[in-house]
């Protein structure tokens, strides 16, 4: 708990009463932390690299034996949706919509690939923290970074921005509009030109038996590769549950310029 009072989800003992079935040995405070496998993996099966970690939290995010010291410079993670909207109003700005990052993030580029451009190292240029190599057991950290890396590493995009792409998913917040039947069988990995944001309700995935609401995440992460993911870019998208900690999942707030009033 901070100076403020507030105490975040992953620091927070999860109540069983909200999610049936849990195994005793969970209902402990913590988050889900990433390690790489020691051999290549079936990418498509329930993933085997993220591991439930007690004690892990933004302080801590490896677990309850690390700290932030020496990466205060680095991204926050370990943040529910719940966190980083109250972290937003502390702040006095808020989290921008799916449509607003992902014009922040082209930087111009409209109909780009990639927040640059349409090749992903450009003369082999590493522009992002993102994973090199075969995910998850082989990186070879051709942009200097296992983990994240610190703000403002890599080159800004035509707007001046910093870390639209990569190093951690950020929340923004819409919520997720689950695949309609039309889109069943597909990977549903990115949305319309001008998304518009969807209803609570929608955000539910059907295939789970616990109705957990989830909003969009933007950006990719330090984790994304060529042969996994490839969420890199600006049109990419992922649906979080709003209860779900990671250490790749950080946020970036906003703020709004207020119109002046013409004079009657």
């Amino acid at each position: 708990m901070d100076a403020t009072g507030y105490q975040t989800f992953a620091e927070t003992p999860p109540d069983p009463a909200d999610y049936p079935g849990m195994a005793a040995e969970m209902a402990v405070a913590g988050s889900i932390v990433f390690e790489r496998t020691s051999i290549s993996v079936d990418t498509l099966n329930p993933p085997p690299w993220w591991h439930f970690r007690a004690g892990a939290d933004w302080r801590h995010p490896l677990g309850p034996d690390s700290s932030i010291t020496n990466i205060q410079d680095h991204p926050v993670v370990h943040v529910s949706w719940q966190d980083v909207e109250a972290y937003a109003a502390w702040a006095g700005k808020e989290l921008p919509t799916e449509a607003e990052w992902e014009f922040a993030a082209r930087g111009g580029l409209e109909g780009a690939d990639y927040a640059w451009g349409n090749e992903l190292a450009p003369n082999g240029a590493m522009l992002a923290n993102y994973w090199q190599g075969l995910f998850p057991f082989a990186n070879q950290l051709l942009d200097g970074w296992e983990r994240t890396s610190p703000v403002c590493t890599f080159p800004p995009n035509g707007f001046g921005l910093f870390d639209m792409i990569g190093n951690v998913w950020e929340w923004t917040k819409d919520w997720y509009t689950w695949p309609t039947e039309r889109y069943k069988g597909r990977r549903h990995c990115c949305v319309s030109a001008n998304p518009r944001g969807g209803r609570q309700r929608d955000s539910h995935d059907p295939t789970l038996s616990i109705p957990i609401p989830r909003k969009v995440l933007k950006g990719g992460s330090h984790l994304c590769a060529a042969n996994y993911c490839r969420r890199y870019r600006p049109a990419a998208r992922h649906p979080q549950p709003i209860d779900t900690t990671a250490s790749h999942v950080g946020f970036r707030c906003i703020s709004r310029l207020l119109k002046k009033s013409r004079a009657p």
